[in-house]
């Protein structure tokens, strides 16, 4: 494995742990299959023990992901590892992912442990994962502020019961990149046994580091798998960036010397799929996927590029899977057509059912939108895609006056459930008015924490907006996405959406950073 780094993401597991970003079962399969397509070795694909919603995506993507090693995260019991065993039965290729604190901190205020117990803990979890997987992954929860003597006595252990890879998480994100990849080199020279499995790193970005820690540990540490997550996304600052570290290795092959074997066109595709599922934006200057990421304003730069590309470029963005934005369909275009395109976006649709929805919102977009791009059809599928039974409310009708020197006014209709309600609100805007108008009739309570607008594709006055709001409820934090050439409509959808995630109440428990 001298020459290859594995690639592990965990966007469906930590990367759900953002707040706001929970996924649905047809959303993480979505998301499964295109990480798929973008070749990572390994797909984190949930918590198994943490609900019945993670136990059933974890397994839905078991079966269906044949390139990808599949896996689930399990704390270190036989409850946990059990139902991981159970969720992965019947994949290609499988793994669970045993995880116990070892830090001081964690083991006395949050485990109520003692070290001994720890360690007979995460031997005997090893054990009994070893005898349900070939492939077992271990990982001592902050593991980076763990005391070094006791870390080598657990990891040395689990070794030898059978782990196959060692994984360091900086859960934090307290480590600095000199001083974490010397950390990761100590523990595999005073091991004995440390030849005998994979080690990983799992970086988190509290200080702005995750990637660059990352990097440390496979040049200095030796690790040989990174775990990340598309676009950064995590809980608190969010964990290593895939794109950085994937682009960072290849573009750097002459200074790092390893391989990776994910496809870097797919790279953008995936950003915007996970972008547009959770509502979390990328902004412009995020690095490899920004909108930003291969924009040159300078003059100079710009005379530069033309000259040569390689003056101001160190990437191409075709590469990463950017590409001039072309006009696919229009609304002559057949259903075959659109059939087709969904195919090549890797869009799998359920039914014919589904498909036949879908086109018919596809020509209503049409006519309202004379250029029709790949990022509208993406978003007017996941917009579809949510089912009867977890799309309660529905919006059926706005209308809205907005006039300069006059206060605005909406009028709106919604469903929810089997009933329909008509509401009328004024607000500071045309937005905020009929926001009001819906929550006049729910009276949810929920906080409006978040309200935020971006054009799905650039260039254009006509492009489709893309509303991302986020509410808080009792504790729960909910994400809501819309989309619509109209904002004020894109608004009431997204709104609407969070309020759905709201009513499905779907229990999450917090898992290993």
């Amino acid at each position: 494995m001298a020459d290859k780094l594995i690639i592990f993401d965990t966007t469906l597991r930590d990367g759900e742990q953002s707040p706001g970003a929970s996924m649905t079962r047809d959303e993480k399969l979505r998301i499964a299959r295109q990480l798929e397509r973008l070749k990572v070795d390994v797909i984190e694909a949930g918590f198994a023990a943490s609900s019945n919603g993670d136990f059933e995506s974890v397994k839905a993507i078991a079966q269906a992901i044949k390139d990808s090693t599949v896996c689930s995260l399990a704390r270190a019991n036989d409850r946990d590892i059990s139902r991981a065993a159970e969720a992965l039965q019947g994949g290609a290729s499988t793994r669970i992912h045993v995880f116990l604190a070892t830090s001081a901190l964690h083991m006395e205020k949050k485990l109520r442990m003692t070290p001994d117990q720890v360690f007979e803990q995460a031997k005997q979890s090893i054990r009994f994962a070893r005898n349900l997987s070939g492939d077992v992954e271990f990982s001592p929860e902050d593991g980076y502020r763990s005391d070094p003597d006791f870390l080598c006595r657990v990891l040395e252990a689990v070794i030898a019961e059978g782990a196959t890879t060692i994984n360091i998480p900086d859960t934090v994100g307290y480590a600095i990149p000199e001083l974490y990849g010397n950390f990761i080199l100590d523990l595999r020279q005073r091991i004995p046994n440390a030849d005998k499995a994979i080690w990983s790193v799992h970086c988190h970005n509290d200080l702005g580091m995750a990637v660059a820690n990352s990097l440390a540990g496979v040049k200095i540490g030796g690790a040989r798998q990174v775990e990340c997550t598309i676009n950064g996304l995590g809980e608190r600052a969010g964990n290593c960036a895939l794109e950085e570290v994937v682009m960072a290795v290849r573009t750097r092959r002459d200074y790092f010397g390893l391989d990776v074997g994910v496809d870097a066109s797919q790279i953008v595709p995936a950003s915007r799929l996970v972008s547009q599922t959770t509502g979390f934006v990328v902004q412009p200057n995020k690095a490899v996927v920004g909108a930003n990421a291969f924009a040159h304003a300078s003059g100079i730069h710009q005379d530069g590029v033309l000259k040569a590309r390689d003056t101001y470029e160190i990437m191409r963005a075709e590469d990463v899977g950017w590409a001039t934005n072309k006009i696919v369909l229009g609304k002559l275009s057949g259903r075959n057509a659109f059939k087709q395109r969904l195919n090549d976006l890797g869009i799998e649709l359920a039914s014919e059912t589904e498909v036949n929805a879908a086109f018919a919102k596809f020509k209503e977009l049409a006519d309202r939108k004379s250029e029709i791009f790949d990022e509208d059809i993406t978003a007017l599928v996941m917009d579809e895609s949510v089912t009867a039974e977890q799309e309660h409310y529905r919006l059926l009708a706005l209308s809205q006056h907005s006039e300069m020197g006059e206060r605005p006014h909406a009028t709106v209709a919604f469903a929810a459930g089997a009933d329909e309600f008509h509401a009328e609100s004024d607000g500071n805007g045309p937005v905020d008015a009929s926001l009001k108008a819906i929550e006049s009739k729910v009276q949810s309570g929920a906080e409006l924490v978040l309200y935020s607008v971006n054009a799905i594709t650039s260039g254009s006055t006509e492009s489709q907006g893309e509303v991302t709001v986020r509410l808080q409820l009792g504790g729960r934090v909910v994400n809501g996405v819309g989309a619509d050439p109209d904002i004020v409509v894109a608004s009431a959808k997204a709104y609407l959406a969070a309020l759905n995630k709201l009513h499905s109440k779907n229990d999450r428990v917090a898992a290993q950073g």
